[in-house]
């Protein structure tokens, strides 16, 4: 919930979230040949497995740095007035 003070230079974990994807992405390449080559498929096909899941990410994580900022709300959309309880429902 935005109350109205957030950090107006605040940074979005994006492009820390791109370099950990780009290292998983070379260490579960590097596992799936290594697993590959000693005869080992379980395993081989284990990290083929997250290979694909680091690529999916990877791949949202790219399209979200090139989408920018326009989702998140600028300078002229005023904050959300902050929640002071007790006169919305419960849950």
């Amino acid at each position: 919930m935005r109350t109205g003070n957030e950090p107006t230079t605040a940074r979005s974990p994006l492009r820390m979230r791109f370099w950990l994807s780009l290292w998983g992405l070379i260490w579960t390449a590097f596992g799936t040949a290594v697993f590959a080559l000693v005869g080992r498929p379980g395993w081989a096909a284990a990290c083929g497995v997250l290979f694909l899941v680091v690529v999916v990410d990877l791949a949202m994580v790219v399209r979200h740095l090139r989408q920018g900022p326009h989702w998140q709300p600028g300078r002229d959309i005023p904050p959300y007035e902050p929640d002071h309880g007790g006169t919305g429902p419960r849950r």
